[in-house]
């Protein structure tokens, strides 16, 4: 079994001895990590901190080059990795490599863009008495970034804290999910063989009271970047004080099918994408909301589908959908489900549950109040509800806590830029689901969803402060 201690300042200690890393199929022990207490959360601020008084002075050019030679090292690694993610978070491997080439390439946007971080001039002379000033701007990095990350994408979510604070010319302490950190782990350790300086990055695995909070609260941390529930996220922004704060917290997302979309490409998106890591996605397709004109075709399309995705391990190359992250998470999911069921609810396809492992579920005849429907299911279970005009079916969309990202599929143009102008989520996917995402477009909510915004240039901005230098040329 690998064993891995914690990074700190370039070194990896294990001072308070170690826990086992379960697998979520098989609940055996598949990785040892040493756990940090507050006492490691200072030093490693410490150690970020003073490194920043240097790195911050690093040029453009040496943090490209560090990042591409990082990206080189996650290709050369990248089935070790895959497969460290199929043990630790339960990803189907297929899955887990397509999230290693992500990663990949989130790497290689930072590194691109560690070039491209602009100024600009300011027309002072717009303003009356400042006809003989000139004014610049330029980022400045603003310190040392607390990430902490969740379980389902144990890399490439990773990737989308630390790759733009490099980028940027901050220093990061990280907290990986306790249940998934060996794969940040495996990252911190090609971060340092890239020939990142001791202290740039650290990592930390530990429980939220123990590492969590303290990074949250410390004076030295600049910013705090989380990803993970509503609850845990509007604690740390009371926590936080003045820092700055990037905060993605989950949705019940939805996807509209009107009646003039291509229903069998509709069937295809939403069929994957629902069931995608057993719905464990913030963006996974909770809520399919199709045109009543439409709803058997698109439904004889979509069930066969549905049912010939392949549930179990998740290191067989032809599964599609493997455990939930534990017991308690399965449990969760399907106590929901019978929830809505006992309240009238019809399954259209009727999973099972063994163990962590749960089986896909279709559900219709649902009501707004279900927790299936209004809540954060983070299971595999896709509710089908039909609506009359597309104006309802917007007010459908739109009658959630939550407001991340929604799907489109319409070939009307117009109505594609009425769901664009009038959903209220942070992204609007036309022609494909909700969990559609590339890596280099803004990402994030609104509502519950959370506040501000991932993506490497928009991160970037996130974690730069702008200065103004004015000139008096009189």
């Amino acid at each position: 079994m690998e064993e891995f201690g914690c990074l700190i300042n370039g070194e990896w200690v294990a001072p308070n001895g170690t826990e086992d890393v379960l697998s979520p199929y098989t609940g055996e022990p598949v990785f040892r990590v040493s756990i940090a207490k507050e006492a490691q959360v200072t030093t490693a601020i410490d150690a970020a901190a003073k490194a920043f008084e240097s790195w911050s002075q690093s040029p453009a050019h040496e943090r490209s080059r560090l990042l591409h030679r990082t990206c080189a090292l996650l290709e050369e690694r990248a089935e070790d990795l895959a497969r460290t993610i199929a043990l630790e978070a339960g990803k189907p491997i297929r899955d887990a490599r397509g999230e290693v080439a992500r990663a990949v390439q989130t790497f290689r946007f930072a590194a691109e863009g560690a070039k491209n971080i602009y100024g600009e001039t300011i027309p002072m002379d717009a303003a009356v008495g400042s006809e003989k000033r000139v004014g610049i701007t330029f980022r400045q990095p603003i310190g040392v970034i607390a990430a902490i990350s969740p379980f389902n994408f144990p890399l490439n979510l990773v990737a989308h804290k630390v790759a733009p604070a490099l980028a940027t010319a901050n220093t990061v302490v990280l907290k990986p999910a306790s249940v998934t950190p060996v794969t940040a782990l495996k990252l911190g350790e090609i971060l340092g063989e890239a020939g990142f300086p001791a202290g740039v990055v650290n990592v930390l695995v530990g429980s939220g009271a123990e590492v969590g909070n303290p990074m949250v609260e410390s004076k030295k941390v600049a910013m705090v970047t989380f990803t993970g529930s509503p609850p845990v996220g509007m604690g740390i922004r009371d926590r936080a004080g003045m820092k700055k704060v990037i905060l993605e917290l989950g949705s019940n997302s939805a996807t509209i099918v009107h009646e003039d979309a291509d229903l069998a490409a509709a069937a295809r998106a939403i069929a994957k994408g629902a069931f995608a890591f057993a719905g464990q996605v913030c963006i996974s397709v909770q809520r399919v909301l199709v045109h009543e004109a439409v709803q058997q075709r698109f439904l004889s399309l979509f069930l066969p589908l549905v049912q010939a995705l392949k549930v179990g391990d998740p290191l067989g190359e032809d599964i599609d959908v493997g455990p939930m992250i534990d017991r308690a998470a399965a449990d969760r999911g399907s106590a929901w489900i019978q929830e809505a069921l006992k309240g009238g609810a019809r399954a259209l396809m009727e999973g099972k549950q063994e163990g962590s492992l749960v089986w896909p579920w279709v559900l219709a005849d649902v009501k707004r109040d279900m927790k299936i429907v209004c809540e954060e299911a983070f299971a595999p279970v896709a509710t089908v509800q039909t609506y009359k005009t597309f104006d309802e079916a917007i007010a459908l969309v739109n009658d959630s806590q939550f407001g991340l990202q929604a799907g489109v599929f319409t070939n009307n143009v117009n109505l594609a830029f009425q769901a664009g102008r009038q959903i209220h989520t942070g992204g609007v996917i036309i022609n494909d689901t909700s969990n559609y995402r590339a890596d280099h477009m803004p990402y994030g909510g609104l509502k519950l969803s959370g506040m501000g915004r991932e993506g490497i240039r928009y991160t970037m901005e996130e974690m730069t402060e702008v200065k103004l230098v004015a000139f008096n040329l009189a």
